[in-house]
């Protein structure tokens, strides 16, 4: 039975983020510039997001440029800056019904990267089966001090009182506002950290980490993934056993 005959498509993870690691390293061990790995890298993202449209996750997240991401070489980011220009395409999302949306501090992305992404959130705004977010000069406590700067000078104002500061309320106030929380994180690379990557919604995640680099991580990856998530017991603070009677009293087959 292949993998894909294992995985029940009942219990699919409704958003998968991913930590996309080891472009450099990919491409270090075969003797290329860290530049083809990371032209390597986009030909896995578009990969894998057909795979996750077609295995019915609704959003798919991917890290692709974290504001750390500033202080690399200036050849290395002009040349990710240039990939994504260049392999920002609309056929693919269209083609998969894949409505695309960019979070992240894009005011500090060079004129021409805004330009294509707005116009590519704008061509696929109508599009439903599954949404793809990309992170770029992205980071979580940088998007959580904006939010609370953003929060306090609400309540400067008048418009919000402190005690209406709740967990639901900062919520929807982050870039993330218009999606779930990640059921699955994944991690490529073989790093065993989460790199300042969604904290506040990866509190509940299910973490999957792979020493597959990136640039390898195939359609087959994927699904191994979703299906070990499938055979953990997401128990959100309650007891195994506490899950496991109200699955029963739900009818959910374990």
């Amino acid at each position: 039975m292949t993998l894909l005959e294992q995985i029940d498509k009942n219990n699919i993870p409704q958003h998968v983020a991913i930590i996309m690691d080891g472009n450099g390293r990919w491409a270090k061990a075969k003797g290329l510039p860290r530049t083809a790995g990371h032209a390597e890298g986009v030909e896995r993202a578009k990969d894998i997001t057909a795979e996750a449209a077609r295995l019915g996750i609704k959003y798919l997240t991917l890290y692709t440029f974290s504001t750390e991401n500033w202080n690399r070489p200036v050849a290395e980011i002009e040349a990710l800056m240039n990939l994504l220009l260049d392999h920002l395409e609309e056929e693919t999302f269209m083609k998969n019904n894949v409505r695309f949306r960019a979070i992240g501090g894009l005011d500090r992305l060079p004129a021409s990267v805004q330009r294509r992404l707005q116009e590519c959130m704008d061509h696929t705004a109508g599009n439903d089966h599954m949404t793809l977010i990309v992170a770029l000069s992205y980071s979580s406590r940088w998007e959580l001090t904006d939010t609370m700067q953003r929060m306090a000078k609400e309540v400067k104002a008048g418009t919000l009182q402190p005690e209406q500061i709740t967990e639901e309320a900062i919520s929807q106030r982050l870039l993330t506002n218009f999606m779930p929380d990640p059921d699955l994180l994944i991690r490529t690379g073989g790093e065993l950290r989460i790199s300042n990557y969604l904290l506040w919604q990866a509190a509940y995640s299910e973490f999957y980490f792979t020493d597959t680099y990136w640039p390898d991580f195939r359609e087959e990856c994927l699904q191994q993934a979703v299906l070990d998530y499938q055979h953990r017991q997401r128990r959100f603070g309650k007891t195994g056993d506490q899950v496991e009677e109200e699955t029963k009293e739900l009818g959910i087959k374990d």
